[in-house]
């Protein structure tokens, strides 16, 4: 486990407001923090992105608006959350302008520390708790009733910028389980991380 610097600037919605292909290389390295009801946090670090954005044919919003997607076309600086498979749920930042269908997928996460309600893992496991869309989700216990809720401090969810000395080391690649836009390479993650989804 690491520790994040804890006087970071917040990530305010304007900076968000941009494509989801812009937005997303730029989160890598940054932090989100969930704060739970009892006041206790958990910091985070994303290390990998996946940008969905309109005319991809991968995007929930692709073809229409609908009441699953709706968040995607709110402001920027919210979040959306869906279920897949019925099983699991992905957390993803909305981004760019009102009414444009926009989010980047958080993929992974590398933890400050492990929960006290997760089993304690393995040393050489412990990089690997939120490693995926579902199993980041799955630590911070968040599910759809955190869908189109506001990243603000005092909320469940924020983001800071990176750490001062975090050095983006990024690769580039295309994203992972599609059938459609599968050639797009709008998936970005920090190299060498062992937190990654998949290498």
């Amino acid at each position: 486990m690491m520790n994040f610097h804890r006087t970071a600037q917040i990530v305010e919605p304007n900076w968000l407001a941009r494509p989801s292909t812009e937005v997303s290389p730029d989160l890598v390295g940054c932090i989100l923090v969930r704060q739970f009801g009892d006041g206790s946090q958990l910091r985070s670090m994303i290390v990998e992105t996946e940008a969905y954005g309109p005319e991809d044919p991968a995007c929930h919003a692709y073809r229409r608006r609908t009441p699953r997607n709706e968040a995607m076309f709110g402001s920027a600086g919210r979040t959306y959350v869906y279920l897949i498979y019925g099983l699991y749920y992905c957390l993803n930042v909305v981004t760019d302008l009102d009414d444009v269908p926009s989010a980047v997928l958080i993929r992974a996460l590398q933890l400050e520390s492990v929960p006290s309600w997760v089993t304690p893992p393995t040393p050489a496991k412990s990089a690997r708790l939120a490693a995926g869309p579902g199993k980041l989700c799955n630590v911070l216990q968040i599910d759809r009733s955190f869908n189109a809720q506001v990243l603000a401090p005092c909320q469940p969810l924020w983001l800071e910028h990176r750490p001062p000395d975090f050095v983006p080391d990024l690769v580039q690649t295309t994203r992972i389980g599609l059938t459609k836009g599968a050639d797009l390479p709008w998936r970005w993650y920090l190299n060498n991380c062992p937190a990654v989804s998949k290498l």
